[in-house]
């Protein structure tokens, strides 16, 4: 593994201190070890992207990231996640609180079958109770901030499942922000999209970035150079288990990696 951070907050950069550390982590699925010693930062405002081929544990471990990979089966978790400065397995955190500051979209987009409007408003109910007034104000800052305001704000009352495939992402999108998370994970969310909702999806992240910790999952080695700050590059080990290869900015990992594998996946060489 290829790791470089000069100075103790876990980020390259001094003034860009971790939102989440991993350290060490290993993670199982049952008896099944999907990853295998993990150790980056996920650094604060930026966009860190995750790179690798198919099967390495990518999805696994931005999962891991909120303990959404509990919902799937039982789990076992060696190492440690924190969140800015909390273990995220420890036994005292509130799950749902903490998946309320820690946002995730899917690789599909997975509308609820209610309204736009309620889709954005949905966890901000469950959260609790606002004024209509102070409600239409949460749906509508969020519309906006996942550009989606102008094309659906004469539609609010219409049924989510009558948007197209990259509006109903970037309204998966609007819903996370809602409940105002400090970051935001993404799996592959644009591998189902064609090129123009592709780029709206980059376009919304480059304006997100100043605002949220944004990791995405990705399998275009183009939209990581484009979209992120830092990059991870994961592979397997000769057991095929999931490993952190390297990490480093988006450039050095793209133009001066240090390790061949990770030279090579970038490269177009395998994967």
């Amino acid at each position: 593994m290829s790791y470089s951070a000069p100075n103790d907050s876990g980020s390259l950069y001094p003034d860009a201190p971790a939102a989440m550390r991993v350290t060490n982590l290993s993670f199982s699925y049952g008896t099944r070890l999907v990853l295998e010693g993990v150790t980056m930062p996920i650094t604060q405002k930026h966009v860190t992207a995750i790179i690798g081929p198919s099967g390495c544990g990518k999805s696994t471990f931005i999962k891991s990231l909120n303990r959404i990979g509990e919902l799937e089966t039982q789990v076992q978790v060696k190492g440690k996640v924190e969140f800015f400065g909390q273990d995220i397995y420890s036994p005292k955190v509130n799950i749902n609180r903490l998946r309320r500051q820690i946002g995730m979209v899917f690789q599909k987009p997975n509308p609820f079958t209610m309204s736009i409007y309620d889709n954005v408003a949905y966890g901000v109910r469950v959260s609790g109770s606002l004024p209509k007034r102070a409600l239409d104000e949460v749906v509508e800052s969020a519309l906006v901030g996942a550009a989606l305001w102008d094309e659906v704000k004469d539609y609010l009352s219409k049924s989510a499942l009558g948007l197209s495939g990259g509006q109903q992402q970037r309204l998966c999108i609007a819903r996370a922000l809602a409940i105002k998370p400090k970051v935001l994970l993404m799996d592959e969310p644009c591998s189902a999209l064609d090129p123009i909702a592709t780029r709206k999806i980059e376009e919304l992240i480059h304006s997100l970035r100043s605002e949220l910790t944004i990791a995405i999952v990705t399998h275009n080695m183009q939209q990581a150079a484009r979209i992120s700050d830092y990059t991870a590059f994961f592979s397997t080990d000769e057991s095929q288990i999931g490993q952190m290869v390297e990490f480093g900015t988006t450039t050095q990992i793209f133009k001066e990696a240090i390790d061949t594998r990770t030279q090579d996946y970038v490269e177009g060489r395998f994967g």
